[in-house]
């Protein structure tokens, strides 16, 4: 993997004297994606982040690469069949990163849908995805498979599989892979306005470098607004209008053995009858998501709520009712804001349509809405927009579909030092032929998995020295998930990490006393429990 370094990306942007053929503004998974297509394509790109890397929506997402059910219930086939698709895609091009997950939709008396209609829903799911997995588990078998499942009134269970990802770490690594002669990607860089030509057009923007506090103008033959739920911030100026609505999906992250589950469990919630699931990530226990509108400043971290904890706990309660799950046991929570095009705001959230879309106003290239497992597509049809701005009467250079967006390692796991197995396929699937590097670069006592997560110090100190880490909680919380899935997000693992970031950041003392602090109060904040 190509490293991420800030001072040689800030360097080659004040040096860069000739137009850049794209400017990509956001450093989520859709703006990675097109900067990875354009790699391959040889188009000179830059790609700015106002905040890290996936920051925003693409590290707070329910992790699933899903092709999305409902959407064969809405009629929407084409949708269905292009994400499982996808979702297939990824696996195969990600094992380790991306893996398959079964998911089991409990039928009790009484529901509607039945196991008739549910089952019969699945087997179209299969046959788009060219895949066999639906299968129906009776009440005995489904209980022996997730034990404390409430089993008042359960029938069983219908079976499918969909995939499940680190979804900050997938963002990584696409921008990996997107690293090659002629593009450069800076986070904590802001695109503070548009800068046009004589004509009116967009052709290029003001950076601040919100580090060093630096600013520079950069110039580019396509400007590309990738900022998912922030679009409009950008877009409006040019286009007069807005067309997001921000909702908020939050999730609360409990001890697997409270409710042990396997298998993702796909449920309808009593209060609103919205799909929710209950599902295994990181040897935790996610519950989630909600679908509320976000009225709260977009740049400021989002938070769980009260009302959404009360929500989620009560259907992981009916669901475990003798595992005594209560707010003293949430490990920690996360909120993300989902970028939905309308302009109805009548409409639920919840039937709100996932699309995508891309706009063009005045040269300035926008697209925002989809889902995380069709990130490629949606990056195929932006490239393929700003390729037509580029050559607007000649042929342009197509993008790829049938090319792999991940290059698969070489190393295969029983070739790497490390005792555990599992420990080196995760790597693999993360870091891809870096492992080598991991493990060259870990000190003693590194290559275990921190219990009970599946992640290693060793691994953090790649991180700090080859991903542009600026803060604690970009190791803590996207880099690693260790935020997320140690008590006190983490508060006894930090003098481990001290050394750590002092060797290979450069952090004095008076540095690491300042980011710890920050980094609790953050996270006491925004990924913890809300004040009553």
């Amino acid at each position: 993997m190509n490293p991420i370094d800030r001072n040689q990306a800030w360097q080659q942007i004040t040096h860069h004297d000739s137009p850049w053929d794209l400017i990509i503004v956001g450093g989520g998974i859709t703006g990675v994606g097109v900067l990875r297509e354009a790699a391959r394509l040889g188009l000179k790109s830059l790609l700015v982040e106002q905040k890290d890397y996936a920051w925003g929506t693409s590290s707070r997402s329910s992790k699933m690469v899903h092709g999305g059910l409902r959407y064969i219930a809405q009629g929407d086939i084409k949708l269905t069949k292009h994400s499982v698709q996808e979702r297939e895609r990824l696996i195969a091009e990600a094992p380790g990163l991306v893996e398959r997950l079964g998911y089991l939709f409990p039928i009790r008396k009484g529901q509607i849908p039945g196991k008739l209609l549910f089952n019969s829903l699945l087997k179209i799911y299969d046959k788009l995805a060219g895949v066999k997995t639906q299968q129906f588990f009776g009440g005995k078998k489904l209980l022996q498979r997730v034990p404390g499942l409430n089993p008042d009134k359960l029938k069983g269970a219908s079976y499918y599989t969909d995939a499940i990802t680190d979804d900050a770490r997938l963002v990584l690594r696409v921008l990996h892979e997107a690293l090659q002669p002629g593009t450069t990607a800076l986070n904590y860089c802001r695109a503070e306005a548009l800068l046009y030509n004589a004509h009116g057009q967009v052709n290029g923007v003001r950076l601040l470098d919100c580090v060093h506090r630096q600013q520079q103008d950069v110039r580019g033959k396509v400007v590309i607004n990738a900022t998912g739920a922030w679009v409009d911030n950008l877009r409006e100026v040019v286009s007069h209008e807005r067309t997001i609505r921000p909702l908020r999906g939050s999730h609360i992250i409990i001890p697997h053995e409270l409710a042990p589950v396997n298998d993702a469990l796909t449920l309808f919630h009593p209060q609103d009858k919205r799909a929710v699931f209950i599902f295994p990530w990181e040897n935790a226990t996610v519950v989630g998501t909600t679908d509320l509108d976000h009225a709260l400043d977009l740049d400021l971290e989002p938070s769980i709520t009260n009302p959404e904890i009360d929500y989620l706990l009560s259907l992981v309660q009916q669901q475990f009712p003798q595992a005594n799950i209560t707010r003293d046991t949430i490990i920690a929570t996360y909120a993300g804001v989902r970028p939905v095009i309308s302009k109805d705001r009548s409409k639920a959230p919840s039937k709100e349509k996932r699309d995508h879309q891309v706009w063009v106003d005045n040269g300035l290239v926008s697209v925002s809405g989809g889902k995380l497992t069709t990130f490629r597509l949606i990056a195929l049809d932006t490239l393929d927009t700003a390729l037509a701005l580029i050559s607007p009467t000649g042929t342009p250079p197509p993008a790829a579909p049938k090319r792999s967006i991940i290059t698969g390692a070489t190393v295969k796991p029983e070739q790497l030092n490390i005792d555990d197995p599992a420990l080196a396929a995760r790597l693999i699937g993360c870091y891809g032929d870096s492992v080598l590097d991991i493990i060259q670069q870990s000190k003693t006592g590194e290559l275990y998995c921190i219990e009970p997560t599946r992640f290693c110090l060793a691994e953090i100190r790649w991180c700090a020295r080859h991903e542009s880490v600026v803060n604690l909680d970009d190791l803590l919380l996207r880099r690693t998930r260790l935020g997320l899935l140690l008590k006190n997000g983490g508060s006894e693992l930090l003098p481990l990490l001290q050394p750590i970031c002092m060797e290979e950041l450069g952090w004095d003392h008076a540095t690491w006393v300042a980011q710890r602090e920050r980094y609790m109060t953050l996270w006491h904040q925004h990924y913890y429990l809300p004040s009553a």
